[in-house]
Parts: structure tokens; C-alpha cells; sequence
């Protein structure tokens, strides 16, 4: 056990030292007169994109269109206009080079700052310029996490639209692996009450047991908490239940306690009835064609089957 801890301590240290090294500003940044930088950071405050423009098309100030600078978090203009969602100001910078993942001091990216504050049309331009949609390795936290528990279902389907892992969870240490097992997307919009953000995740791959492909994670938990655990625990709509039945949730895993065993609870009465009935041929049909394509990592890929309109709105859980 002790080696196991002073490894992980290691790594920690490690990742820690990586991130502060990234963070460091160059030496002859910190010595060059900041008059560039304000002026940048002054045109994203006011939002002007012509000023930001002209600016950056003399040398003097493009080379710090990365720089990070300003008062509370320190960030690139990218990261400043993505949080006013000043989507102009992020247009020109991209246009000049910016770099589209460049980190704050916290280690988020503007992917993750515009997320953050909901700027839709934000997200959709820095995905496009190529923004990873799961933010940085260095953060804990994730944009699909920010907009799963802000219940952002367009944002939300922007970032797994670009390819962002429905499965991610929090960074957290060895000795939270209980809280990290549980800590996916899926959780978050169970226990906020975003239903359509949790069918969504479910349709672009979310694990319905677990929400978690980590095994070695799952297995240093004794009981790892299912996502029927968690919905029955805080009182989840019916709805939800449903869906992770639909999706191929074990519906044998969860424990029911004996005060939940009442068939006047919807949600129990579903889990009862999907233990005692066996799926039908055409439900299992189902959860085989998209385990496929999401091994495939094409879970989208649905449509370009050549199968009946109408199979094809069963695959995609329309009917």
C-alpha cells in the first residue's frame, strides 16, 4: 500500500510540475513593456474586432496574441474573448494564429471558458478551428462535464458531435477512486434533472452502468455505484430508469433497499418488470448494432446503415 501511495504521490508531483511549467511565462515576456498586451486585451474588452484586427496585423503586438495577461486569471485575448463570448474578437484571433487550446492558469482552455459561460456560438467556432472537445489533460474537470451539469444540451451536443468521450470523469486521486467512479457526465445530469442532456449521452455511447470504461478505477471500488443506484437514490423521474433499461443497463447490479420495493414507485415497478421479463429479439438486435458501431467509434454512423427508414429511427431510440 505504501508503494502504491508514494507513487502516486510521484505522479502527482510530476503532473504538477508539468502543468506549472506550462503555465510559466517566457523570460523575455516577463521583460518586454506590457503596453502590447493591454492594448489587445482592451479591444476583446470592448469587443472591438476591427481595433483587434489592425492590432494584430503589426508584428509588435501579434507576438503576444498568446501571451497571458490581466488581472484575476491571467489568460491569452483568445481566452478573454471566449469568456465575454465576444465571438467576432475570437474569429480575428483565430484568423491570426491564435492558439486554439492555449491554457490559463488554471490549465482550462477558451473551449472549456466559453462552455463555462454558455457561449454556443463560441464553442461552435473554436471546435471547428479544432479545438479538442475535451479540453486539457491538465485540467480535472471537462467541457462535457461543465455542460452536463449545467444541463447545456446544445453545447452538449456540439462537443460529442466533434468526438468529446461521453465516459470521461473528474481527475481525481487514487484515494477518491470511489468519488471518481461515479463522477461522469451521466451522474451529473441524473442527480441536476437534465433528462434530455442524459438521453444524449446515452446516444452518443454513455456506458448505462457505470459511465466508466476504466476497469482498473471499477475495480478498486468495492461496490462501484450503478447509474439506476444513483437515480433511485435521488428520486430520478421514471424517464431516467427507463432510458438505461432501454440502453442495456444490468438491471440485476443495483440492490433495491426494502423500503424501495413498494410497486407504488414507478421506477422500482420498471426495474422489477425489466428483471422478470426477458428483452425481446428485436431489443437485443438493437444494443448489438450500436455496441458494434461504438466499438467502432462511429456510434453516429446509424444512418449510412441501409436498413428501413423505420429500423433506423428504432436504432436511434425515435420510436
Amino acid at each position: 500500500m505504501k508503494v502504491v501511495l508514494l507513487q502516486s504521490a510521484k505522479m502527482n508531483l510530476m503532473d504538477i510540475t508539468k502543468i506549472f511549467s506550462l503555465l510559466q511565462p517566457e523570460k523575455e515576456e516577463e521583460d518586454t513593456n506590457t503596453g502590447e498586451k493591454q492594448a489587445l486585451n482592451q479591444a476583446v474588452y470592448d469587443n472591438d474586432s476591427h481595433t483587434l484586427d489592425q492590432l494584430l496585423r503589426q508584428e509588435r503586438y501579434k507576438r503576444f496574441i498568446n501571451s497571458r495577461s490581466g488581472w484575476g486569471v491571467p489568460g491569452t485575448p483568445l481566452r478573454l474573448a471566449a469568456s465575454y463570448g465576444h465571438l467576432s474578437c475570437v474569429q480575428v484571433l483565430l484568423a491570426h494564429g491564435a492558439d486554439v487550446d492555449s491554457l490559463d492558469v488554471k490549465a482550462q482552455t477558451p473551449l472549456f471558458t466559453a462552455v463555462s459561460h454558455g457561449h454556443l456560438d463560441c464553442v461552435r467556432v473554436l471546435l471547428e478551428a479544432g479545438a479538442c472537445p475535451g479540453g486539457s489533460i491538465y485540467n480535472n474537470c471537462s467541457p462535457v462535464l461543465t455542460a452536463a451539469r449545467d444541463g447545456a444540451i446544445a453545447i452538449l451536443q456540439e462537443l460529442l458531435g466533434h468526438g468529446a468521450e461521453p465516459n470521461v470523469k473528474a481527475k481525481l486521486p487514487v484515494w477518491a477512486s470511489n468519488i471518481a467512479s461515479c463522477s461522469g457526465p451521466l451522474y451529473l445530469a441524473a442527480v441536476y434533472g437534465h433528462l434530455d442532456c442524459f438521453r444524449l449521452l446515452l446516444l452518443y455511447g454513455a456506458d448505462p452502468d457505470y459511465n466508466c470504461t476504466d476497469k482498473g478505477l471499477l475495480a478498486r471500488v468495492p461496490r462501484p455505484r450503478t447509474l439506476l443506484d444513483i437515480c433511485f437514490h435521488h428520486n430520478c423521474a421514471p424517464e431516467y430508469i427507463q432510458l438505461l433499461i432501454d440502453f442495456g443497463a444490468n438491471v440485476y447490479l443495483p440492490s433495491l433497499p426494502p423500503d424501495q420495493t413498494s410497486h407504488d414507485d414507478k421506477g422500482v415497478t420498471l426495474l422489477i418488470q425489466a428483471r422478470a421479463t426477458p428483452r425481446s429479439l428485436l431489443s437485443q438486435a438493437r444494443l448489438v448494432i450500436r455496441r458494434a458501431l461504438r466499438q467502432t467509434c462511429q456510434p453516429q454512423a446509424i444512418d449510412q446503415l441501409e436498413i428501413p427508414p423505420v429500423l433506423i429511427s428504432y436504432l436511434k431510440h425515435q420510436t
